[in-house]
Order: structure tokens, then C-alpha cells, then sequence
């Protein structure tokens, strides 16, 4: 049964199209249920329309329609149940269709089909005999139903873009996920960075024109930089002071004095210095560089306004808008009103752009690189903006935007329905306990995710403050780092891991080129070859930790006992230089590493002897063990964090530390998928560690699961073939407790 539906969802999310897919559909669900038609039936508007048949008159395809008060598959519609009958014919709700000629069927086994709580069509089977469906077979129909109700809502929306002739379809990279619809304002095309190269006679009045815009510019800066400030957003506050530091004199700023100075007119002047500047950055290597050309344009754009209309600096729109610009600038988008603005997209600009930053702390959904968008003459036009694949459709037509507002509305409901239940803990209906934290790099409102439903910060990236930096942050600047991220977690446990730059995480100021940077000089072993920096990092997370036992330190990328060792001597250098330096009683923070490379699994006893605590750090340690670069797309496919003999590792890693009394954690992404979870909590895991936006929904599944029961479905799990079969049974599972909702 399982390869069977594993078999056709997989055949029917492969169709290249909505008519290819339900056709294969049928045939398939008629061939593995050994009956004469299958037929599916989609709602459209208020009407269910045959879509597909095997067995009835295809010429009946798009012809017979009901409403839902219509006949046996609207009565299935209406409520949301399967309907088993030994003969049709005798149901008083039975209506017979003429151009379908189904008159030669008796027996009747419909279900519906349900995404997000919305009926999206009705899936049947008929036979000549008069029989009843037996339970076997109306389970695998109602499995399968709720298996493809993603697929086919994806699929529907897929045909009504390419059916749209005026339909405007277009695609770049998400820098912030999310889904919004509204019309767009087109901003950024008014004023060119290209001015007129004109000369003054009035120097004097040229560069007071000047200084006034640079001065207005600078007061603007910092009154978003105060207004970040008290909201606690320091990475968005950096920013600004960053862009302030560019208008100084020793800057920016006072090469557009100089400029006019030898006599060019202030508009001419800043052009000038800001085409100079870009050219020269945009040529440089190193890609934090380049992207900082983009804020000397913002600057120079901004200034220019300023000088030329300064009236249009107001952005204050009537109503939520998208925001359609070529390249947004982190002070355009903080002059928002935050809820008016619902979206963002640029035809410039990069995922690690200071807008691209400021996007992800607002909750806006941004979509960059959408080139032609500017020139398509989409001012005012309904747009959707689709930021989690990357689309943007404009004039939409109204079933699709239906679409779009039935699966905002529903993720919305569904979000406020896990919502209601965070600050309950998260005990299994056995009464289980399990200890959820939080992933966390930037400190935008962690004090309110930490309050809302997180027993700590499981996982604090310390690397993301080093990335937001132009240099290696002081001792004193880490202080202050850690320390609010120690008070925003109210005396519950923070784990900060030390810097963990390399592969996938460069740092602009500190190039590391290597072929395989994945295998190379990253996490712990970077910091054992710079001690000045590790020092300087340790000692500055002792100090935030102060008196509390509230801090624990983690060690990243450890591949060896004596990488451990020379770790915990530069703890503890670190913390006697500050026992002797400081008058109070430090405390010296426990000490953990994150198990990432696969030779340690064999070493846990040794592990347990040196360190406090290990943190499974499943993203690396999936890739090290099936030797797959996930972020190669040649490859990717080949990544599976629920491949058989990945749960087995982490299964022997739960038991070995078990069995060596040493604490253990999950803090990859698979700690914060409900398919993940289900194993994990198996497995005897009971503290994990996720993204913010996980922490509702996984504990209101835990709270609906029962961990004796769970030791079953993992003994079947670890006995399948493959990942796609492990998550197939689980999804089962889901579906048997009427808990598949989850999963979209």
C-alpha cells in the first residue's frame, strides 16, 4: 500500500501540467484499486466540475458540473466526509448525469479533497457489481486524497497563471519569505544617479544647498537609528550608523563638499562622486564590498532628492502597498509606516543587502533580482507577491486570488489556532515533557519570541553579529551583544556558539578561499588557529554571563578530542585572566560541542568525560554522513535528513549519550519539522531546538501524541529503504490522527 501512494503522488507532483497530472490520476487510482472508474471532480466557484475520468464518456470532461446541493459527489463536498454505498442508485440524493453515461455503476466509494480546511474536489471510484467498499480500500482512497491535496491546489494555481494571457508572471530570488497581495507603488525610477555635469558661478550657495541636504539626511538616519534602537533591532541600528559615518566629512560627505568646491553645482557633485565610487566597488572581488556600492548609491540618490524635490521624501501611502523599486535602500523602507507596507520588490540587490536585512527583521516578504519589472508599467496594478517561490503575478484574475486569500487566510488560521496553545508546555498526552528553544542570530524582537513560548535560546549564532560588522567586533561590543541576548532570555538558558564562519557563512572582512570550504578551515578549527580572536570572544561571553549560571558555550565543527581539549584550556585561561582582573564572582559556563562530524559518534564516551552537553547539529552532520553538498543543486536532491541510516545515527547518538549520562540536543532544522519532531521524540530526544516561527505548531502536535506510541512508528521507520518512504509512513500517522494539516 505505502509504495502505491507513494507511487502515484509522486507521478502526479512530477505532471508537467493540471490536466496531465489528474489524468495519470485516475488511471493509476483505478489500476491499484482493481475497479472500473476512477474520476475526479474540482470545485470551481460553487460548482464541482468532472476533471478527469477513466471509465466514464471523456467526452463528459468539463461538461457535467453540479453544485454542492447536487448529487452523491456534492453531498460529499458539502460534508467533507466519504460517502461508501453497495448501490447509488437506491441514495435518494443520487442524480444521474446522461453525458457521462455512469448508469452501467452501482457500487459508489467517494472522498473528498481537503487542503487547509478548503474542499478542493471530490475523488471517486465506481463498479458494476453491487458491493460495499471494504475499510481497506476506503482508507488508501481517503490517504491518497489527502496526500494530493497540496499538489493539487499547487498545480491549480500553476494553470490558471499560464491561462491567463494578461496575466504578468514574473520571478526572481526570495530575500524574505512570506505571501502578500495589494497594488504596487513604483518608486526609484523618478531621480537618476546620472545628473547633468553643469558648472556654478555661486559656489558658496552650491555648497550650503549641500550641506542642508546632507544635514537632513543625517537627522533622517538618526531618528530611524533611535526608533530601531528602542525596539532593540541593533543589527538595523548598525546599519544606519554605518550610512551616518558615510556623510561624514572623512567620507562620502566630504568628497561631495570637495566636488563642489572645484566648482561643480551640488546635484552635479554628488552624481559625480557617487558614479566614481560605485565603479570602483562594483569592480572589487570581494562580495560584501560590492553590495556596499549599493549603499553609496542610496546615499547619493537620497541626497539628490533632497536637493531636487525634497517634497517627495514623504512616504505615507493611503492604503498597504507592495513597494516596486530598482534597488531599495534601508532608509526608504524604515520610513514605512510598517503597516503599510506589505511587500517588496527589486530589480537590484542582493540576499545580504542592508534592505534584504531590514526586510527579514519587518516580517516583509521581498523578492529581488525580478528583472523588467520596472519598465512593465505596473504602477497601481493588484500584484501578488508569492516571496517563498520567488514570484510575482500581477493583474491577477479573480479565482486566483481567491486562491491566494483562501491560503493566506487558512495559514493565518491555523497559525493562530497552534498560537492559543504556546503557552502551555509541551507535554505529550502521556505526559512526556519536552523542552523547546530557540534558533536565534538576530536580536530583532528575540525578548518577545523568548516570552512567547520558548523554554531558552537553545542556539544563539554568534557569527551574525561578526557578519553585520565591516571588522572583527571589540571585546566590549561582544559584551554588549551578549548581554542583551542574556537579558532578552529572562534567566532561562542561552547557548551561544562561538564563531562559525566558513562554508556556507563567509565573512566579508576575512576571506577564506578554499575548493572545498565545507571540508576546510571553518567553525572550532578557525578559532584554534586565531586564539586572539577566540580569547577575546570567550572572555567577552563571560563576562555577559556575570554571576548566572545562565550561559553555555558551544563549540562548533569539533572533529577530535584534542580540538576539545585545547578548547577547554582557553576557557579556562580566559576565565582565570578575568577572576583575577574583575571583583565579583564570575562563573565559569558550562561547556558543550555541536555533533556535526561523524567520527564522534564513535567517541561519545570520551566526549562525555571533557564536556557538559552535546547539540546534534543535524544539517552538517546529514551532509557529512551521505557526503552531499546541499547547497550543490546538482546534488541536492541526494540530501535527506530522514535517509534510514541518518536516523540510525541519530537514534545510536540519543542512546550513547543516554548511556553515558550526558545531556543532548537537536538543534538543526529537522528539530523544528513536525516529521522530524515525531522521530526525534522516538527516539527519546527531549529538548529541540528551532526557528521561532516552529515553536507553535510543534508544540501543539507534541500535546496531540502519545511517546509510547511513538516507539512503534520508529521501529517501522528505521526498517524502510528510503527517506521518501519514511516520510510517507509518518504522514500516515498524521492523517490517522486527523493531524495532516500540520504538515502543509
Amino acid at each position: 500500500m505505502l509504495k502505491t501512494l507513494r507511487d502515484i503522488t509522486q507521478a502526479v507532483a512530477a505532471a508537467q501540467d493540471l490536466h496531465s497530472s489528474l489524468e495519470l490520476l485516475v488511471s493509476q487510482t483505478k489500476s491499484a484499486m482493481a475497479t472500473q472508474c476512477c474520476s475526479i471532480y474540482l470545485l470551481e466557484g460553487q460548482q464541482l466540475v468532472l476533471s478527469a475520468t477513466d471509465g466514464l464518456d471523456p467526452d463528459a470532461v468539463g461538461q457535467v458540473k453540479m453544485s454542492l446541493s447536487e448529487g452523491l459527489v456534492g453531498l460529499v463536498a458539502e460534508r467533507e466526509e466519504p460517502i461508501n454505498l453497495a448501490d447509488a442508485n437506491q441514495h435518494p440524493r443520487f442524480k444521474k448525469f446522461a453525458e457521462a453515461e455512469e448508469e452501467s455503476f452501482r457500487a459508489f466509494l467517494a472522498v473528498p479533497i481537503i487542503y487547509q480546511k478548503n474542499v478542493v474536489g471530490v475523488l471517486v471510484v465506481q463498479q458494476a457489481d453491487t458491493r460495499q467498499f471494504d475499510e481497506g480500500e476506503e482508507a488508501f482512497l481517503m490517504t491518497l486524497a489527502a496526500q494530493l491535496a497540496m499538489a493539487i491546489r499547487h498545480l491549480r494555481i500553476k494553470a490558471e497563471v499560464e491561462c491567463s494571457p494578461d496575466l504578468l508572471h514574473f520571478t526572481g530570488t526570495s530575500a524574505a519569505n512570506g505571501v502578500a497581495i495589494a497594488h504596487a507603488l513604483v518608486l526609484g525610477g523618478q531621480i537618476a544617479l546620472e545628473q547633468p555635469q553643469n558648472r556654478t558661478s555661486d559656489v558658496s550657495h552650491e555648497e550650503s544647498r549641500l550641506n542642508s541636504a546632507i544635514e537632513a539626511c543625517k537627522d533622517t538616519l538618526t531618528s530611524l537609528s533611535q526608533r530601531f534602537d528602542q525596539e532593540q533591532d541593533n543589527e538595523v541600528v548598525s546599519i544606519f550608523s554605518a550610512l551616518q559615518q558615510l556623510l561624514d566629512n572623512a567620507s562620502l560627505g566630504g568628497e561631495y563638499v570637495k566636488e563642489v568646491r572645484d566648482g561643480w553645482c551640488a546635484v552635479s557633485a554628488v552624481s559625480r562622486v557617487s558614479l566614481r565610487y560605485i565603479e570602483q566597488f562594483t569592480q572589487m572581488q570581494d562580495l560584501y564590498l560590492k553590495e556596499r556600492a549599493g549603499d553609496i548609491r542610496d546615499l547619493g540618490l537620497r541626497v539628490l532628492r533632497l536637493l531636487i524635490e525634497p517634497q517627495r521624501m514623504e512616504l505615507e501611502p493611503d492604503v498597504p502597498v507592495i513597494l516596486v523599486t530598482k534597488e531599495a535602500d534601508a532608509t526608504m523602507l524604515a520610513e514605512f509606516p510598517r503597516h503599510k507596507l506589505v511587500g517588496i520588490v527589486t530589480e537590484l540587490g542582493g540576499v545580504n543587502s542592508h534592505a534584504a536585512i531590514l526586510a527579514r527583521a519587518l516580517g516583509v516578504p521581498a523578492i529581488i533580482g525580478v528583472e523588467g519589472v520596472l519598465s512593465a508599467g505596473i504602477d497601481n496594478k493588484l500584484l501578488i507577491i508569492n516571496a517563498n517561490r520567488g514570484q510575482l503575478l500581477v493583474s491577477p484574475t479573480p479565482p486566483l486570488i481567491a486562491e491566494y486569500r483562501n491560503l493566506i487566510s487558512a495559514e493565518k488560521a491555523l497559525q493562530n489556532k497552534y498560537a492559543q496553545e504556546l503557552d502551555l508546555p509541551a507535554e505529550t498526552m502521556d505526559g512526556k515533557r519536552i523542552h523547546l528553544y530557540l534558533n536565534a542570530g538576530l536580536l530583532s524582537s528575540l525578548a518577545s519570541e523568548i516570552a512567547n513560548g520558548a523554554d531558552g535560546v537553545g542556539l544563539y549564532r554568534t557569527e551574525i553579529p561578526f557578519m553585520l560588522h565591516q571588522r572583527f567586533p571589540s571585546e566590549s561590543e561582544q559584551v554588549k551583544v551578549y548581554q542583551q541576548v542574556l537579558e532578552a532570555a529572562s534567566d532561562r538558558p542561552v547557548v551561544m556558539r562561538t564563531l562559525d564562519v566558513g562554508g556556507d557563512k563567509p565573512l566579508s572582512y576575512f576571506p577564506i578561499n578554499e575548493e572545498n570550504p565545507f571540508l576546510g578551515w571553518r567553525g572550532i578549527r578557525l578559532s584554534l588557529d586565531h586564539p586572539e580572536l577566540f580569547l577575546v570572544q570567550l572572555r567577552a561571553m563571560i563576562q555577559a554571563g556575570d554571576e548566572k549560571e545562565q550561559l553555555h558555550i558551544l563549540l562548533p565543527m569539533v572533529s577530535n578530542l584534542e580540538e576539545i581539549d585545547q578548547a577547554i584550556a582557553y576557557l579556562e585561561q580566559a576565565y582565570n585572566e578575568l577572576k583575577n582582573d574583575v571583583n565579583k564572582n564570575i562563573v565559569k559556563p558550562k561547556l558543550g560541542i555541536m555533533l556535526e562530524v561523524p567520527a564522534l559518534l564513535y567517541q561519545l564516551a570520551e566526549v562525555a568525560r571533557r564536556v557538559d552537553f552535546v547539540s546534534v547539529g543535524s544539517n552538517d552532520l546529514t551532509q557529512y554522513l551521505l557526503a552531499v553538498d546541499r547547497n550543490n543543486p546538482r546534488v541536492s536532491t541526494l540530501y535527506d535528513c530522514y535517509h534510514p541510516g541518518i536516523l540510525r545515527a541519530l537514534k545510536r547518538a540519543r542512546f550513547d549519550c543516554w548511556q553515558y549520562n550526558l545531556p543532548v540536543s537537536v538543534c538543526g532544522e529537522l528539530a523544528g519539522e513536525p516529521i522530524g519532531v515525531i522521530l526525534l521524540v522516538a527516539m527519546g530526544y527531549d529538548q529541540l531546538s528551532m526557528n521561532q516561527g516552529s515553536l507553535a505548531r510543534i508544540n501543539y502536535l507534541l500535546r496531540r501524541v502519545s511517546h509510547s506510541d511513538l516507539s512503534e512508528l520508529l521501529q517501522m521507520a528505521l526498517t524502510l529503504t528510503s527517506g521518501q518512504e519514511v516520510r510517507e509512513l509518518v504522514r500516515e500517522y498524521f492523517e490517522s490522527r486527523e493531524l495532516g494539516a500540520i504538515l502543509n
